[in-house]
């Protein structure tokens, strides 16, 4: 799959989606609805969080899990979401982590920025900056966060190996990784693997757990593991891939990992 048709096919899906939250409707990255609609990213967030957040924010969420519940996130860290969409994990985070620290955002789609900053501007939240880039060349320096999350967007990447590169280069030393992704547990069938449809709906481009760790290892990181949250069983399935035979092959993960102390 070519990564230049790739990307664009991605940046116009997460367009239409960000302006489908900005006027109040529910967003979905897939074709189908196979991405920001039942199964993927249903009852994730706890109520009493999203409670205080923007209508835009909730309403772009496309993800598979909820890493800032999960990233264990304390006072006075710098954070980097990466495919921030609108917003909301960078603003969960930065309640998070205090006014003492930052959460940073990066997101390479216009629709998308526009709509987390508008987001941002309701919340009334200080501590958050968003940037324009993609996850394969982050516009920060080297050892510039604590923490890196991402919600449901290391799998849309056609250069992965370069994504996890990056992400440890902008980590300092004992920084953590700590996303949500989509992963593939054994053989994903070649027709959901060849489909662009399904790739932008999160799942053909998932890596396979084993591939993950290993790519992760390669990079430098360490004290690598997957959890998984979400397990899509045959019922699943069929509303995510039409009918794809992936009964159990694809999971919603928490995939961590640390880059060494120097």
């Amino acid at each position: 799959m070519d990564g230049d048709e790739l990307k664009q096919t991605v940046k116009e899906r997460y367009g239409r989606a960000a302006l489908r939250a900005g006027g109040g409707e529910r967003g979905s990255c897939g074709g189908t609805g196979s991405c920001g609609c039942d199964p993927v990213s249903s009852n994730l967030y706890d109520p009493a969080d999203t409670a205080a957040l923007p209508e835009g924010a909730v309403l772009a969420s496309l993800g598979c899990g909820n890493p800032t519940a999960l990233a264990e996130l304390h006072e006075g860290e710098v954070v980097l979401d990466l495919g921030s969409g609108g917003g909301i994990d960078v603003l969960l985070s930065a309640k998070r982590v205090g006014p003492t620290g930052k959460a940073y955002g990066l997101d390479m789609t216009d629709e998308m920025l526009a709509l987390a900053r508008e987001n941002q501007h309701k919340a009334g939240v200080s501590n958050v900056e968003f940037l324009k880039g993609d996850i394969e060349q982050i516009p920060l320096p080297d050892a510039a966060v604590d923490v890196i999350i991402s919600n449901c967007v290391i799998n849309l990447s056609a250069d992965k190996r370069r994504v996890l590169q990056e992400a440890h280069r902008v980590l300092k030393p004992g920084g953590r990784f700590a996303v949500s992704d989509v992963v593939v547990r054994g053989e994903l069938p070649s027709a959901v693997r060849r489909s662009m449809e399904a790739w932008v709906g999160c799942v053909a481009g998932a890596l396979e757990e084993g591939e993950f760790k290993v790519l992760l290892a390669e990079q430098g990181f360490e004290q690598i593991s997957i959890e998984p949250t979400r397990i899509y069983q045959i019922d699943d399935a069929k509303a995510l891939l039409q009918g794809a035979e992936v009964d159990g092959c694809v999971m919603g993960a928490f995939v961590r990992a640390r880059k060494p102390l120097e």
